[in-house]
């Protein structure tokens, strides 16, 4: 996260292991270990005679769960509520409309719960975790197996999303109508309105994050 902060920009060297290991109170194979899971993730590179230093913004791996929930948690709240937003606004209309022309009976069953579940939600806790399943029954029924591991990518800094969404809204299930007409065009098998559903859906989450 020090890294992702901008603490260590790219190009400057890591600290030494030995005030690493100190800082941190870790083993040297400890911290070793925790290098190489930062080197595969894109952040930093080790050379014989140069060291550890950070690489570039560019070949940092943000497409990847761990590294995404770190920059949540040190970005800016607004501008990262809108990069995922902005990702949302260009994956999840066109999803949307997959999932009506492509679902099957389990995708459209789990879907069917999840809206359910949101109906009857009876607290904040409640609605975000009907929400949150909401979506990721949207992406599984695009009967696209490239998406899925989309929703397992998001699913924890969007939980935290719609968490914040619900909060800021009159009510916590103020959405409802929105993804009501989601779900009816989705089981409708109308691939157009869900679309324009969704779009609308995220519009009023747009409003809500910029608000």
């Amino acid at each position: 996260m020090a890294i992702l902060r901008g603490d260590h920009p790219p190009g400057a060297p890591l600290p030494r292991e030995a005030e690493l290991m100190a800082r941190f109170e870790v083993s040297r194979t400890v911290l070793r270990e925790a290098l190489r899971t930062l080197t595969s993730k894109g952040l930093i590179e080790s050379r014989p005679k140069v060291g550890t230093r950070v690489r570039p913004r560019d070949a940092w791996n943000l497409l990847d769960a761990d590294m995404l929930e770190w920059y949540s948690r040190v970005a800016p709240p607004l501008q990262f509520a809108l990069k995922l937003q902005e990702m949302r606004e260009m994956i999840e209309p066109y999803a949307a409309a997959l999932a009506a022309g492509n679902h099957e009976a389990p995708a459209c069953e789990r879907l069917t719960r999840a809206h359910r579940a949101m109906v009857d939600a009876q607290n904040v806790d409640e609605w975000v975790r009907a929400d949150l399943d909401f979506h990721l029954c949207v992406l599984a029924a695009c009967s696209n197996e490239l998406l899925i591991p989309l929703g397992a990518l998001i699913e924890r800094t969007l939980e935290g999303q719609l968490r914040l969404n619900a909060k800021r809204a009159e009510v916590y299930n103020a959405s409802l109508a929105e993804h009501t007409a989601v779900f009816d065009a989705i089981v409708a098998r109308d691939a157009a309105a869900a679309r324009r559903a969704m779009a609308d859906l995220l519009g009023v989450t747009r409003e809500r994050i910029e608000g």
